[in-house]
């Protein structure tokens, strides 16, 4: 009897479902994802994805990158059994689809055995607390679930899920609401950034591919796996909505297929209706996000041919919401009306409780909806991005290609702008022998991206210039505000010459198949005195950097001088024989591609000695991305750097720095900070009145101040300079320039110039403009007001808007308005200098054309 049993038993044991066998997130996190007042931590989660790798042949945990502070950044797929024993052959299907080298034939063979790739990713803005917490129920439920839906998507998919694309930030924002659990500060952020150097613009990276983890993802997307739809996580509906879906709102960009925008909608008409059928309203599409620009989690995959979907899911906190409903406005997100009549707002939300469990429930769905749809058309995806790769590779209108000369200004930049393109996933050429087209010769070394390739689309769309369309509110009225920018174009904001070629010519080639590492440089001439470097390329900032600390002299040249034959230009730098000057030299023209010059005897012309530069940042305890982009930079160039917080500025000795800057800000924030109440005591507050003083005195008695964009108006009223910021107070309906590349004209013989070209490019993001004020006073003897000319010597401009054809790429209204003012002015304040650049000369690591004027104003103050 007791061995029947023990049989008995056996045999319903073999019968129990799979999914019984996989553990559940709560089993590992002691909560159910989305419970009131939880959040699992990242350690629990990677506890969790190696017990569910362990369960299960349907699951499989890879490591795709490390997070800046070097955590693990994991890559799971999920798929059928079957499935996942043949990875390999559906990686390579989707490979020859998405590049669209193959016949006709063979695609539609392809098509039909392949298996559809799709993606799906949480907790990249990382204040939006809920994406993160569902992905491991999203996981449980495609790996364990056995209903006819699963089964058949797990038969026809392969799912691929980056469950936490940045990590670090999970571990910050996850500390800082558990620290203030049960305070009044449970809700507020943290006074840091959420990602080590760029915070909420890790989704503004996707192009530049600057941080680690865009660059981890943007391999798996664009070189490996290629999948079809890439479902971005995201937490910012419009306020009483639920969650925003797709069709987005217009304008679309030109140079996107329209089979993808087709897709996108269809992707989100699949969302609505599954929504709707499972009785969860609050979907609400066509409203502020759009399908213009590109560098987005979502967006860079339109121009890659994938249909890239964004959701933006109410309710970012743990904590619980009460939304009265007798309060609910008559507009949802400013265009849908909430009593039910409006087409892509069918079924409004009508208030009440809301937890954060909901805004899981609401992200499952929408992702259920993702996979149900390409689970019954994965051969249509596969085919569909297999089209519109060959019709981006046959397009006759385009160019044929775009060739990278040789010689440039900066030659490291341009080795920088084609690794950028490389990490995207174009293919790139270098010449092996010199070519022509048309008059012109190009030399062996040149690089070429032909356009007959599948993602043209990315291709073009980053080297040629944007034209935004205009759009109003109303006829006459104020502009409708881009989501982000207007014109991004590369070879402008890195400072590259690119020609674009439209006839076809031939040159012998090889495939680029790494990232390009510059090619050694020269050390030429006879060095008795010591060596000269130019400092057109930005990689020199390095190079002085690591030579200062190896204590080695450096000056700068502040006119022309002549060696022998050789004729070299103001800003040369002049390097001063050492001990172990030549070996140095010798090091860091081998490794950084730089050439130096030998002088047999000290330059003739004037030269100021460089100090050891030291430069100090200030940091905001109102998290600052503009802040995070600037320390980034300067730590990317190695400058000795400080971070001074406001405490610091009030009371540190702040003549030991070469230079202070003030990323852009608002001068309330920098002053004011965080009010009292709003975060805790260490955090509250700014530099107030007593840095203000401060940071004059250092000024005035040698120093010098960098202010960014916005945080220039705090120097002008603060130490009331002679300049007026002329954007102040100007309503977007007479100027508004939003996000677009700005032509400058620059005073390259002014030592903060030193290096640049005559015209470059400045990325005016709503930012400044300036020009001299004339001073009043009161006659003598009577009191009449006279206005004196502005103190000239005192200020001068190093770089104004030029005085026509000033919009280079994106869109502009009444761009006239700032023609001939100053972009960047030096105001001389006693015996120190103030600088003010009114744009971000460092733009999210893509205006690189600029970085120089930075790294002239800090030499600035380490030449007293």
């Amino acid at each position: 009897m007791k061995r029947n049993l023990v049989s008995l038993i056996m045999a319903l044991l073999v019968l129990v479902p799979a999914f019984a066998q996989i553990p559940k997130p709560a089993a590992t996190f002691g909560f159910e994802p989305g419970a009131d007042h939880k959040m699992a931590t990242y350690d629990q989660m990677l506890a969790y994805y190696e017990k569910l790798d362990a369960s299960t042949d349907r699951v499989k945990v890879t490591e795709i990158g490390k997070s800046v502070r070097g955590r693990p950044i994991k890559l799971i797929f999920i798929s059928s059994e079957k499935n996942m024993k043949s990875l390999d052959k559906w990686r390579a299907i989707s490979e020859k689809m998405a590049r669209a080298k193959i016949s006709e034939k063979e695609a539609q063979q392809l098509a039909k055995e392949g298996k559809a790739i799709i993606w799906f990713d949480g907790g990249m803005h990382a204040s939006e607390k809920a994406h993160a917490q569902m992905t491991p129920e999203l996981l449980y439920r495609i790996a364990a679930e056995e209903s006819d839906e699963m089964k058949k998507i797990r038969d026809n998919v392969i799912t691929l899920v980056v469950p936490v694309i940045n990590p670090d930030g999970l571990d910050i924002e996850g500390a800082w609401y558990r620290k203030n659990l049960g305070t009044i500060y449970e809700t507020s952020g943290p006074p840091i950034l959420y990602q080590e150097y760029v915070g909420h613009d890790n989704n503004r990276d996707w192009f530049m591919g600057n941080m680690p983890e865009t660059q981890a993802v943007m391999k798996v997307l664009y070189k490996e796996w290629y999948p079809q739809i890439v479902h971005n996580h995201h937490q910012s509906a419009p306020a009483w909505a639920r969650i925003f879906i797709p069709p987005f709102r217009s304008p679309v960009n030109m140079k996107i297929h329209p089979g993808v925008t087709t897709g996108v909608n269809l992707v989100g008409t699949a969302m609505a209706n599954r929504f709707a059928m499972k009785k969860m309203p609050g979907a609400v599409s066509q409203t502020t996000y759009e399908m213009w620009w590109n560098g987005g989690m979502r967006t860079a995959p339109y121009y890659h041919n994938q249909i890239g979907i964004l959701t933006e899911t109410a309710h970012t906190s743990p904590t619980p919401r009460f939304y009265p409903p007798d309060s609910i406005p008559k507009m949802i997100g400013g265009r849908a009306s909430s009593d039910g009549t409006e087409i892509f707002y069918p079924y409004p939300w009508k208030g009440g409780e809301s937890h954060f469990r909901d805004a899981v429930d609401y992200m499952l769905e929408a992702s259920m909806a993702v996979l149900d749809l390409a689970s019954e058309k994965h051969d249509e995806l596969l085919y569909n991005i297999y089209a519109m790769g060959k019709d981006a590779i046959e397009d006759k209108e385009g160019a044929f290609a775009y060739v990278i000369p040789k010689k440039q200004w900066d030659k490291g930049e341009a080795i920088n702008l084609v690794n950028v393109f490389m990490r995207g996933g174009i293919e790139v050429e270098e010449a092996t022998a010199s070519f022509k087209v048309g008059d012109k010769e190009y030399e062996a070394g040149s690089y070429i991206m032909y356009g007959a390739q599948a993602f043209r689309p990315y291709l073009s769309d980053l080297m040629e210039k944007q034209k935004y369309p205009d759009l109003y509110l109303y006829p006459g009225g104020p502009p409708v505000t881009p989501y982000d920018l207007t014109g991004w174009t590369l070879p402008m904001s890195m400072g590259v010459d690119v020609d674009r070629i439209t006839s076809s010519f031939t040159a012998k080639t090889k495939k680029v198949e790494t990232a390009i590492k510059p090619v050694a440089g020269n050390v030429s001439g006879k060095a008795g005195f010591g060596y000269a470097l130019d400092n057109k390329e930005n990689i020199t900032a390095t190079v002085i950097n690591r030579l200062q600390k190896e204590g080695e002299q450096i000056s700068i040249a502040q006119a022309e001088f002549k060696e022998g034959g050789t004729t070299f230009e103001k800003g040369t730098f002049i390097i001063e024989n050492g001990k172990k000057t030549g070996e140095l030299v010798d090091k860091l023209s081998k490794e950084l591609g730089i050439s130096f010059t030998g002088l047999s005897s000290k330059p003739s012309g004037e030269v100021k000695v460089l100090k050891k530069v030291k430069v100090g940042l200030y940091k905001s305890w109102d998290a600052n991305i503009d802040e995070g982009w600037t320390r980034w930079v300067l730590e990317q160039f190695e400058f000795d750097l400080d971070t001074l917080h406001n405490v610091d500025i009030k009371s540190k000795d702040l003549s030991a720095y070469s230079a202070i800057i003030f990323p852009s800000q608002s001068p309330e924030d920098i002053m004011r900070g965080h009010k009292p109440g709003t975060m805790p005591d260490p955090y509250v507050g700014g530099i107030e009145l007593e840095g203000v003083l401060a940071l004059n005195e250092y000024v005035k008695k040698g120093g010098v101040m960098i202010m960014f964009d916005q945080a220039c108006n705090l120097a002008i009223d603060q130490f009331a300079l002679p300049v007026r910021n002329i954007t102040d107070g100007i309503a977007s309906s007479q100027f508004f320039i939003p996000g677009s590349i700005i032509r400058m004209k620059v005073n390259n013989a002014d030592p903060l110039a030193f290096g640049m070209k005559a015209e470059a490019a400045a990325s005016y993001s709503r930012s400044s403009a300036f020009e001299t004020v004339t001073i009043s006073r009161k006659a003598e003897g009577g009191n009449e007001l006279v206005k004196l000319p502005p103190p000239r010597p005192n200020v001068t401009a190093v770089a104004t808007y030029a005085s026509s054809d000033l919009l280079m790429s994106g869109w502009a209204l009444n761009p006239n308005r700032i023609k001939n003012k100053g972009a960047m002015m030096n105001v001389v304040h006693e015996k120190g200098n103030v600088i003010l650049i009114g744009f971000r000369p460092q733009f999210r690591g893509q205006s690189r054309n600029t970085y120089k004027l930075i790294f002239n104003s800090i030499y600035l103050g380490a030449t007293r």
